[in-house]
């Protein structure tokens, strides 16, 4: 049997739903929603189902679930208006404004008795998956440090994410991924968060942050992005990992990652008498290291695309797994990127957890 699905807002994201749905043979994409008609027009199905009414296409009997990838300030309204129709959901991320918002959204979710999820389906990206892969496997020993950070050179952001009062800024996009990435491979209590969010280039919303989450099991994880970081460095513009460990450390550049496990084959007791001469005059401490003493592994192989997210979703609705994102995993992200917002306008860490 085939799930009928109807998307709500049909812009860049409704149509890379509508052409991953497409792609899977239980599913069916039956409507579409969007206040500009013109978006609709190089729909896959030309037959669809088209309104310009919300509550139109929340009002369509076949529909099983709707995908709603409406601007951001729009997603507690609109999910509300589903869940009262008795549809399932999947909501774009940020799933809401602020923690109080969504715990309104999530209230009415459960009075309807509707499932209510929220693509988060950069937990299957490979770059991600690879270092939690590393981290999972122990093969670092202690790790105490896991750096994730992301960089372009374009600046501005697009479309309505410029726009502070719609949502914009780069914590509420980027920033929801790279935090649910994280809270996702890590589990321990947050400490403290420290966080410093900038409007580099852009008048309104963030394009920089540095966020520093120091856990309870005493793994401190940094954060970075900036939409404005320039160099001519290959894979400078992309995405970094890098995880430090007691037995080694892992690090990969590039949403394909490319990347090495290095260890070393004996600890020194003590830094060598011996000394190199660089640049800046001697040092014992960061000479390169002897012949024999560093040694690489690759990376391990992983296997995971964002369509998975769909298949855990259409399995959880015949029961045969749990929904991947639950709900009060993305109720602690927005709690995070609240906690972040507090640091940054104070200027100091602040408790968590």
């Amino acid at each position: 049997m085939k799930i009928k699905f109807g998307i709500i807002g049909f812009g860049f994201m409704g149509h890379i739903h509508e052409k991953t749905l497409n792609s899977i043979k239980n599913a069916e994409v039956v409507a579409l929603c969007d206040i500009e008609e013109n978006k609709m027009k190089d729909a896959i199905n030309k037959n669809i189902i088209k309104t310009t009414s919300v509550d139109e296409i929340v009002n369509i009997k076949e529909i099983d679930t709707v995908i709603i990838s409406v601007n951001n300030h729009f997603h507690k309204e609109v999910v509300i208006k589903a869940a009262e129709k008795g549809k399932n959901i999947i909501c774009e991320k940020p799933a809401a404004m602020s923690v109080k918002e969504f715990d309104e959204m999530t209230e009415e979710v459960k009075k309807a008795g509707v499932k209510f999820t929220v693509h988060q389906q950069r937990r299957f990206d490979v770059d991600f998956r690879t270092a939690k892969e590393v981290f999972d496997q122990k093969s670092l020993g202690n790790v105490y440090t896991i750096q994730s950070k992301l960089y372009g050179i374009n600046g501005n952001m697009h479309d309505w994410h410029v726009y502070k009062k719609y949502g914009g800024g780069m914590l509420y996009d980027w920033g929801v991924h790279l935090i649910d990435q994280m809270l996702f491979m890590v589990d321990s209590k947050i400490k403290t968060i420290f966080a410093d969010l900038r409007n580099v280039i852009n008048e309104e919303v963030d394009d920089y942050f540095k966020v520093l989450l120091k856990f309870e099991n005493g793994i401190t994880a940094e954060i970075e992005l900036g939409t404005y970081f320039l160099a001519d460095k290959p894979k400078w513009f992309e995405r970094h990992w890098f995880i430090g460990g007691d037995k080694g450390t892992m690090y990969s550049d590039g949403f394909e990652p490319e990347g090495k496990i290095a260890r070393t084959t004996r600890l020194l007791q003590n830094v060598p008498g011996k000394t190199t001469m660089t640049a800046s005059g001697p040092t014992r401490s960061f000479g390169p290291p002897a012949e024999g003493v560093l040694i690489t592994e690759d990376l391990p192989k992983v296997n995971f695309e964002h369509i998975m997210f769909f298949e855990n979703y259409l399995n959880a609705l015949e029961g045969k797994e749990e929904l991947l994102v639950k709900i009060p995993e993305v109720r602690r992200v927005l709690a995070v990127m609240e906690a972040i917002r507090e640091s940054a306008e104070k200027g100091k860490s602040v408790d968590f957890e």
